[in-house]
């Protein structure tokens, strides 16, 4: 298979251009004028190379969904509103989804559809209120709807990354020193410390033991850090070590707790967006479930929709499992039984939201005073071990 860039006009002199592959370039004037194509133009696409290749992330997808209930509103036809959108976008990536989607649109594939066919770019979720959308014929509202949850799914996840880039970046540093200090520093002291012949403190001769082994393992200090990520990502690929994952990571002290907050903010904010787009609620559970990003989080909602299959509520499942706060399945409950489930949920997303932002603020308030009592116990640690020694000789003299 080739791929081979066409131009053509439509009956109606509109002007069409796309990408396509195929075994041959007859074969793509032949597809090309089944679809009503005139003068085709055909010919094979040039390979191209890229060092830093541009790629297409959740933001760029966003940005054109609202682009697209822009232009639908404004009443532009579909395959249209695409091509304004390649013409507009600088980003090759995107441009060439874009005429990738286009094509299908163009051979009759109805949006929800297309979207499904690329799900490295469009997730279950966008691709189930986009079908919603379009069988209700309130597509542009929808996307909007989409639009507004991406926006704050993102903003959510940026403040929980956020978080984490301080500590980690503090550890790494520290791993950093120590290492420097362990192999090329310590070193030096102890050779002299070794010319006096006399006996050194036990933390200084702990320090010295400790660097003779950094300096002779010193691949282990060096690949121990890769090698420990690369295996927690191999685990977390498998469906066992991704459950025992997720479950280490909600049962941690504080990380656990913003964990589950925004876990329970993501679930009422995807549900209440799917039960406003009119998605039936067992559709609504499978893809909430899908979208959870823990495990544990996914199972408790799956037993959910279990529950609802056998004429059950759903509140009470979800407080079985104990992820969901008693708070949110009261709330949940009062919800089906005064029909505003839709809006009750987003009130509690609402809710959890903030309480993730606050989470957040508190356990980087809380970790910094932390990593500096960790970092001087470390650091300053082996320091005083290096000068202990020269104490007690000036003490002697």
């Amino acid at each position: 298979m080739a791929k081979f860039i066409w131009k053509g006009k439509s009956r109606d002199g509109m002007e069409r251009s796309g990408e396509m592959e195929a075994q041959n370039k007859n074969i793509v004037i032949a597809g090309l004028r089944r679809q009503g194509l005139l003068t085709v133009k055909v010919k094979k696409k040039p390979i191209e190379i890229y060092l830093f290749p541009e790629t297409v992330d959740e933001k760029d997808t966003t940005i054109f969904f609202r682009q697209l209930s822009t232009m639908i509103n404004a009443g532009v036809p579909l395959v249209q509103a695409f091509e304004l959108a390649e013409n507009g976008s600088n980003n090759k990536a995107l441009v060439k989804l874009l005429k990738n989607l286009r094509s299908h649109l163009e051979g009759g594939v109805p949006l929800g559809e297309t979207l499904r066919k690329f799900p490295k770019n469009f997730d279950r979720l966008s691709c189930a209120l986009v079908e919603a959308g379009e069988q209700g014929g309130i597509l542009d509202t929808i996307l909007l709807r989409l639009c507004a949850y991406r926006e704050k799914a993102q903003t959510l996840k940026a403040k929980i990354k956020s978080a984490m880039v301080y500590p980690i970046a503090i550890l790494t540093v520290a791993f950093i020193v120590t290492a420097v200090l362990m192999i090329f520093v310590i070193p030096i002291f102890g050779k002299m410390f070794a010319d006096f012949g006399a006996a050194l403190p036990m933390p200084t001769q702990v320090a010295v033991a400790m660097s003779d082994a950094f300096v002779e393992y010193w691949y282990v200090v060096l690949f121990a850090p890769i090698i420990l990520v690369v295996g927690i990502r191999q685990i977390y690929k498998t469906k066992r070590g991704r459950y025992r994952l997720d479950q280490l990571l909600l049962k941690m002290p504080i990380l656990g707790d913003v964990l589950r907050k925004a876990s329970v903010a993501r679930f009422c904010r995807t549900f209440s967006t799917l039960t406003a787009a009119g998605v039936p609620v067992l559709e609504s559970l499978d893809t909430v479930a899908e979208t959870a990003g823990n495990m544990i989080v996914e199972e408790a909602i799956l037993k959910a929709k279990e529950s609802i299959t056998q004429g059950q509520t759903l509140s009470a499942p979800l407080a079985a499992s104990g992820i969901f706060p008693r708070m949110v399945t009261q709330m949940i409950n009062i919800g089906e039984e005064t029909g505003s489930m839709e809006e009750m949920l987003a009130k509690i997303a609402d809710f959890y939201e903030q309480e993730v932002d606050t989470a957040v603020d508190n356990m980087t308030a809380l970790m910094e005073p932390l990593i500096m009592a960790f970092l001087g116990v470390v650091i300053g640690g082996l320091v005083i071990a290096m000068y202990l020694p020269i104490f007690k000789m000036a003490a002697i003299v």
